[in-house]
């Protein structure tokens, strides 16, 4: 079976696929993820095929509009913000989906951005359309929607927030998405619901049951699957300069914040540097997309390294708490101070606390040294934190996340 897996956004939103495609090849299916060119040599270096879509997620997070997103200080003034950014991209990306289906396939995978695309094209070309989640993005009574950093507004609060929040983003999907519709011959269908999807479809979620159980009121064909673990680069062997940080003393420290573009990197360096040395402890600093910066005696910092290798060498994990360093912090047992931006990074960092393996979430917009020091002193310095992260890593290695996946695709003969 053709496979074609499409995802947009940054590499936390294609890696997890590129662990799926090569265990849907190792069961015999061809497989193509369609993303943006940025990631295509990370892609093919596993020799899955490969299909561009347009846009540069770096680019567009260093914009102006993608440094108004990261500066809101309350939700409403995010989702704004992201309606404007979306709305003027979405165009683009959909027909760069549009042409990546037109070069063939049996059944499309959509990620959470693609997917309202994927359903109207698999509808038009007769093909079974399958979404494949990274977030938890359907309304239910057991927790709020995820931008709205809330704990909880009870049961039905919660659903009523999650049916409001659908209303404001059908204002991203709906201009591309019933343009795409128009132009494929397909009936117009009635926004209002989670990205104006049909009812009643496959949604398959990679994440684990552990983390977030699976909602009682959630509708049939969503499953909580299991994370999807991004494959290992192959032939990639670790910078002996950093082997020899790593040996020369206890586990550091990693402090890094991903896909996240800060305006002033050098700030956010200085500071980093500083909670560091207030913690007493020795760090790796991820340079990420922002270009972080931090070295001394018991610093290092670092480019690109796959977190299924750090991780499990460090004391503890400093992230943004995007789905992907999350799901990579648990997978490695050892806490975390999360330390969210924006969007569904606050709904993780909520998780971590909840789950036992982090202390409160620090907002990104109010983070200083002092606070981030006393943050990583906890995260190092409580037995319960490290034992629970250690139980719950032990409970996610059991888990076989893309089985789930490969079942579904069974199904469809």
């Amino acid at each position: 079976m053709r496979v074609l897996i499409v995802t947009a956004g940054s590499w936390g939103d294609v890696a997890p696929y590129t662990g799926l495609g090569l265990r849907l090849r190792s069961a015999g299916h061809e497989v193509v993820i369609a993303t943006h060119s940025r990631f295509e040599e990370a892609v093919t270096a596993h020799g899955l095929g490969f299909r561009g879509l347009p846009l540069d997620p770096r680019e567009e997070l260093a914009s102006a509009a993608g440094q108004g997103l990261a500066k809101a200080v309350s939700p409403p003034v995010a989702m704004a913000r992201v309606i404007r950014m979306a709305r003027e991209f979405m165009p683009r990306l959909t027909r760069g989906v549009v042409d990546a289906v037109g070069q063939g396939a049996d059944v499309l995978l959509g990620s959470t951005l693609t997917d309202p695309m994927c359903s109207a094209l698999g509808e038009a070309l007769a093909l079974p359309a399958l979404g494949v989640y990274l977030q938890p993005i359907e309304p239910t009574a057991a927790f709020p929607p995820l931008v709205t950093r809330a704990r909880s507004f009870g049961p039905y609060g919660n659903r009523v927030a999650a049916q409001a929040l659908w209303t404001v983003t059908d204002r991203i999907f709906a201009p591309a998405v019933s343009a795409l519709r128009s132009e494929l011959g397909l009936a117009p269908r009635k926004f209002g619901g989670p990205l104006g999807l049909p009812r009643g479809r496959v949604v398959l979620h990679g994440f684990s049951p552990r983390v977030v159980r699976r909602p009682a009121d959630w509708p049939e064909g969503h499953e909580v699957c299991g994370y999807w673990w991004p494959a290992a680069a192959p032939g990639w062997r670790p910078d002996p300069r950093l082997s020899a940080f790593l040996d020369a003393g206890p586990p550091p420290v990693f402090v890094g914040f991903g896909s996240f573009v800060a305006a002033d990197a050098e700030r956010l360096s200085a500071l980093v540097a500083e909670a560091l040395r207030r913690a007493r402890v020795r760090g790796v600093v991820q340079s990420g997309w922002s270009g972080l910066h931090a070295e001394g005696d018991d610093l290092l910092t670092v480019r690109e390294v796959p977190h299924d290798w750090l991780f499990p060498r460090t004391a503890a994990v400093v992230h943004h708490a995007g789905a992907g360093t999350t799901a990579a912090g648990l997978r490695a047992g050892v806490p975390a101070v999360p330390v969210p931006v924006q969007l569904d990074q606050h709904f993780w960092a909520a998780r971590l606390t909840a789950l036992g393996v982090a202390g409160p979430p620090l907002r990104y917009q109010r983070l200083t040294a002092p606070r981030l020091a006393a943050a990583i002193a906890t995260a190092t310095g409580t037995p319960a934190l490290t034992t629970r992260a250690r139980a719950l890593a032990a409970d996610l290695a059991r888990e076989d996340g893309a089985a789930r996946v490969l079942t579904a695709l069974q199904r469809l003969g």
